[in-house]
């Protein structure tokens, strides 16, 4: 039996297979987060779907050895609750730039994020960055003022809301990664679901505004895929390595933006489709040298 727990940790092609399940969920849940937003207030729409969150997660934890007592447990309670606040603060912001910028856009620029991740996992925790990686990271950023076009006639300052959203998601995966160190996997997804809900019912609830019955049924498909795409990830990781599969995450912005040409009338722009294209092959790059490194 322990044998092949190892194997199914080790499983590489059944975890590119839920990677890339995960990213159309994931891809199809900015749609519609789009689709809402674009109608009522984007904290009201982050709000319901936290309730559906933090429904998902109690619902685990209530389920796994030692019940919510246990996945509760930490010695790091505020850090946990702060990457909660951080995480559903960052969902706001990327679903508020998805009703200015459009889904391609957006993600273009928002894919960014493992290169911040890269920077900024010296200052937060004490890793060893070197140059190569350096050198990834500006690659990566020239990508992104080739998609933002700063300086130029055409520059919109929206587009500066996905950079903040990705730099939000880098700080939120480098807490995940700090709080690890001391706290299993349950704990932390029982504290982003729980903290995030508590955080954005305060807030939200204040924008409440009457939904028509049909995004309703939109609603309840935003927070079904939400669960499950989460879901389809915890399965990814516990089938292969994160570095293994990670590269394949990439393929959000694949769906995102067919999504976003055939349903939204978007436009691919040439610069962005350069950029992105920049930004994927530095992120690509980072990945394999923490692989090698590792």
């Amino acid at each position: 039996m322990r044998q092949e727990a190892v194997a199914q940790r080790n499983n590489v092609p059944a975890g590119i297979a839920l990677m890339i399940a995960a990213t159309i969920v994931f891809a199809l849940q900015d749609g519609i987060s789009r689709h809402l937003a674009g109608t009522y207030n984007t904290w009201m729409v982050v709000m319901i779907r936290y309730w559906f969150f933090a429904a998902f997660v109690i619902a685990l934890a209530a389920r796994s050895p030692g019940g919510l007592r246990a996945a509760a447990r930490t010695t790091q309670p505020f850090v946990q609750a702060f990457r909660g606040v951080l995480l559903a603060a960052e969902i706001g912001v990327a679903v508020y730039g998805f009703t200015l910028l459009g889904l391609i856009d957006s993600l273009a620029v928002f894919i960014s994020y493992p290169l911040l991740v890269a920077a900024l996992s010296g200052p937060v925790l004490g890793e060893a960055v070197g140059w190569r990686r350096w050198a990834a990271i500006g690659v990566g950023f020239v990508g992104v003022l080739i998609i933002l076009r700063p300086g130029s006639g055409v520059f919109n300052p929206a587009a500066i809301i996905p950079l903040i959203s990705a730099f939000m998601f880098a700080l939120y995966g480098l807490l995940t990664r700090y709080v690890a160190r001391r706290d299993t996997t349950a704990t932390s997804f029982f504290w982003t679901g729980t903290t995030g809900a508590v955080v954005m019912t305060a807030i939200g609830i204040f924008f409440w505004e009457p939904m028509r019955a049909a995004d309703w049924g939109w609603m309840a498909l935003l927070c079904v895929s939400g669960a499950f795409g989460h879901w389809l990830l915890i399965k990814c990781y516990e089938m292969a390595e994160a570095s293994a599969v990670q590269p394949f995450a990439y393929f959000h912005l694949v769906w995102a933006s067919i999504l976003g040409l055939a349903v939204f009338g978007e436009t691919l722009r040439t610069n962005v489709v350069l950029g992105a294209a920049l930004v994927i092959a530095a992120g690509l790059f980072t990945l394999w040298r923490e692989r090698r490194q590792g």
